[in-house]
């Protein structure tokens, strides 16, 4: 990458990390110190968890399809300002319900759509793949630093404090993105960042992206619903307070960390990955499971959550990478919009019906829950089909007559290991799906109409 490409997508990245940052900080702490809230219930405790998952869900696609009209940076402040707005209405209030309202003005600003387009406006096609990489790093390091900083800042500040906190945050990356982050020339729609009306019937027909979209729905579901009886286990049954509970988080995710990366490497390596899923979904399921019997022993509940983690960030890292692999030709960035989308969806659900279980059953509700779920998704990832290992591959075309492009469509679709074509007339761009082994980006130079030095 270029020195204009690095400071944009590290800046971009510290944006994605720090809105991150502040969504997750609350999760690990917020049933325990939520609890003196006015008007405040298990069920009510849980929608609130989870209230920001509900317009995340529902603004994700049309904030990324406004930026197009209004601006990205426009939007990404619109969307800072709705997010600096939710945390202090939660932080000034008493009241659940007000911290709920503030939780759905957090998720508002939905702008992981508008941040991905942004980065494609300010990176070469040939380095995309680099980027969108930094910035899924920068989210996975978030979430572990938010379990480690909620309980730390809960101890000291309160859940107020946490609030407040999150909203200097959203006010440090507005900043980065004012004073930082450059500003485009043009908008470069890049079907492998931003997401296309035209594509989107296309991504949600297609049964092997659904059987994704539902795996990334039941994590996040099962991953809020733990926070909403975790917690609870160290302080009043382990003994665990509060603020001492940032060790057990760091420590479990470190470890946990390390012990999932072979298991990456085996699945993309030696081409394992349906094996490799469907036994993280069957460790997850174990473990959770296994939170039913830590109430008597904290080394106990240790192994159980690093099983946990282990398990959960395994498969957080391997989803994505399956959707881009199996997202048709040109349509990566609606299928990863429509991920996304279930995602959010995922943690909405999992706050609100976790927290009416919890109310209603006790903790065995939520466990067994959590259980369905990942039982229902184990099945669903065993009838999945094998993955297939082709990648995404971006081809700049040089400027021809419009009748020249079923010459080139032929062309590009004779070559080994190509699999998928789509172009896109008016950016002069050809996008491939290709078999990596057998696949040979040196017979392009082959190609007349290929702009040299332009394929990635």
């Amino acid at each position: 990458m270029n020195t204009l490409e690095k400071r944009s997508v590290f800046a971009l990245a510290s944006v994605y990390a720090i809105r991150m940052l502040g969504l997750f900080m609350v999760m690990p702490v917020f049933m325990l110190l939520g609890d003196g809230l006015e008007g405040a219930t298990p069920a009510l405790l849980g929608f609130a968890i989870g209230a920001y998952g509900l317009s995340q869900a529902l603004l994700q696609i049309p904030f990324g399809l406004l930026s197009d009209r209004v601006g990205r940076k426009r939007m990404i402040y619109i969307g800072l300002v709705l997010f600096a707005a939710g945390s202090i209405l939660a932080g000034s209030t008493n009241s659940i319900y007000v911290v709920i309202a503030g939780r759905i003005l957090q998720g508002a600003g939905a702008i992981a759509s508008v941040l991905m387009a942004l980065l494609s406006d300010l990176t070469r096609e040939e380095e995309r793949t680099k980027a969108m990489a930094t910035v899924g790093i920068s989210i996975g390091l978030s979430f572990s630093v938010s379990l480690v900083l909620g309980p730390l800042l809960g101890s000291v500040w309160g859940l107020s404090g946490i609030f407040y906190a999150t909203a200097v945050l959203s006010m440090v990356a507005l900043l980065i993105v004012s004073r930082v982050v450059p500003t485009p020339h043009q908008h470069k729609i890049s079907a492998d960042t931003h997401p296309a009306k035209a594509m989107l019937g296309r991504v949600l027909s297609d049964k092997r992206l659904l059987r994704l979209d539902f795996g990334i729905f039941s994590l996040h579901l099962v991953l809020t619903s733990l926070f909403l009886v975790f917690p609870s286990v160290l302080q009043n049954q382990l003994g665990l307070a509060s603020g001492s509970q940032w060790w057990f988080y760091l420590s479990v995710m470190l470890t946990s960390f390390l012990a999932m990366v072979p298991f990456i490497i085996i699945g993309e390596k030696k081409r394992r990955m349906k094996p490799v899923l469907c036994g993280a979904i069957a460790l997850l399921a174990l473990a959770t499971a296994g939170l039913s019997g830590v109430s008597n022993s904290l080394p106990v509940a240790w192994v159980v959550l690093f099983f946990f983690f282990m398990a959960f960030n395994l498969l957080e890292a391997s989803l994505p990478s399956l959707i881009s692999k199996e997202a048709p030709a040109a349509s990566k960035g609606t299928a990863m919009g429509v991920y996304s989308t279930s995602q959010f969806m995922g943690a909405f659900l999992g706050g609100a019906l976790g927290g009416f279980l919890l109310q209603q059953f006790g903790i065995e509700g939520v466990v067994w829950f959590m259980v369905t779920v990942l039982g229902l998704w184990l099945l669903v990832a065993l009838t999945m089909p094998a993955p297939g290992y082709t990648s995404g591959f971006v081809v700049q075309l040089r400027d021809m007559v419009s009748d020249q492009y079923d010459e080139v469509d032929g062309s590009l679709r004779g070559l080994p290991g190509v699999q998928d074509v789509v172009i896109v007339e008016n950016a002069a761009t050809a996008y491939l799906k290709v078999d990596r082994q057998h696949f040979d980006e040196a017979l392009l130079a082959d190609f007349p109409f290929v702009r040299q030095g332009s394929s990635s």
